[in-house]
């Protein structure tokens, strides 16, 4: 298994924000993608999650691999901790949800509503989604946002653990994460900004 890009363009809001890039991350690798704010590396992530067609280029994945996590915590407010993490798993059909509980130590708050939840424990509760996935490729957007230090190895371990299995993570932060991943730069594949015409400007003179 492995998710190859291939000479891919991203475009926001119909301008074109990067062009030409190609990577491949195998089974049980991450790769961590860099670049400065507003470079096009989300862009970048929802078209490889599919959320978004490209511009150009292909993006080759196993059919419903890709388990995507967002700026959004993706749950829902009215939903206790167990009842959204119920609620994914018979969505993705895979059932348990106690190794989620675990892994991002929300058991104490399983009965809480999600609405009441502080800023971070919605952060915890939204990437506990991807262990309940069961879905071998991560695409994941800036995905400690909120958390603090402890929340951070969770997370950390939890990558760790999936890869280990096996699966594959594509991360786009600036965190120092500890995993054993490959870097890529995104800022030198920038869209280059259109060539005016010659006689863009005649109607002018």
């Amino acid at each position: 298994m492995q998710l190859a890009v291939d000479t891919l363009s991203v475009a926001r809001g119909g301008i074109a924000v990067l062009e030409g890039l190609s990577f491949r991350v195998e089974a049980g690798k991450a790769l961590i993608l860099r670049g400065p704010n507003g470079i096009g590396k989300t862009t970048l992530l929802r078209s490889i999650a599919g959320l978004q067609p490209p511009l150009n280029g292909t993006i080759d994945a196993p059919e419903d691999s890709i388990a995507y996590a967002a700026h959004s915590d993706g749950i829902k407010h009215v939903l206790t901790v167990r009842e959204n993490l119920e609620f994914w798993a018979e969505v993705f059909g895979t059932g348990d949800i106690t190794s989620a509980l675990h892994a991002f130590a929300l058991e104490p708050l399983a009965s809480r509503p999600a609405g009441a939840l502080s800023a971070g424990q919605k952060r915890r509760l939204g990437l506990a989604r991807l262990l309940v996935s069961a879905r071998p490729i991560w695409v994941l957007d800036e995905p400690t946002v909120s958390l603090d230090v402890d929340a951070v190895a969770m997370f950390a371990a939890a990558i760790r653990s999936h890869l280990s299995s096996g699966g594959i993570a594509l991360i786009a932060t600036h965190i120092d994460l500890g995993l054993d991943a490959d870097i890529l730069d995104v800022a030198p594949f920038k869209a280059r900004a259109p060539l005016a015409r010659d006689d863009a400007m005649e109607g002018f003179l």
